[in-house]
């Protein structure tokens, strides 16, 4: 994989329905570790953070074999904003797309490390609705710790 391809990035609900697109560059790929630099080419009205204007940029941090990945938001000066991070079924890279099935759950961490962990009544509501099998939700609930464990220690890519 070369770097500075382009790339596609497809989010999904357990359904396999699309829930989010949007376009991205590889900037490094690093054994199961893919990382993306994107820029926001809308304005986007989010729920927990506000509005998040056209143009703020994020790395992208996707791993092909964990149930999470880590958004760095990053300010007019390159510095960390917050990080965000989405509990997820481990993403697939075909064709230049990365896809990945969304499990609601998110944790929201600010520079300082921290954090609060975000939707999980979403999660109780969709596990339902969908039907989550057990071993999808012991994987969920085990993201969330592996990701309190690495912000708590302050490890990759939270420094």
């Amino acid at each position: 994989m070369s770097f500075a391809k382009e790339i596609t990035v497809r989010v999904l609900k357990y359904d396999l329905t699309e829930y989010r697109r949007w376009n991205a560059r590889v900037s490094r790929r690093e054994g199961p570790l893919l990382v993306f630099d994107a820029e926001f080419d809308v304005d986007v009205e989010h729920d927990l953070l506000g509005q998040i204007r056209a143009g703020t940029r994020t790395v992208e941090y996707y791993w092909l074999d964990r149930w999470y990945n880590v958004f760095q938001f990053l300010d007019e000066h390159g510095g960390t904003q917050l990080f965000y991070c989405n509990v997820n079924m481990p993403p697939t890279l075909e064709d230049w797309t990365l896809t990945y099935v969304d499990l609601d759950i998110d944790v929201l961490v600010q520079p300082d490390l921290t954090y609060t962990i975000l939707d999980l009544d979403d999660f109780e509501n969709n596990s339902q609705r969908f039907g989550y099998p057990e071993d999808l939700r012991a994987q969920a609930q085990k993201a969330v710790q592996d990701l309190v464990w690495l912000i708590k220690t302050a490890t990759f890519p939270f420094r």
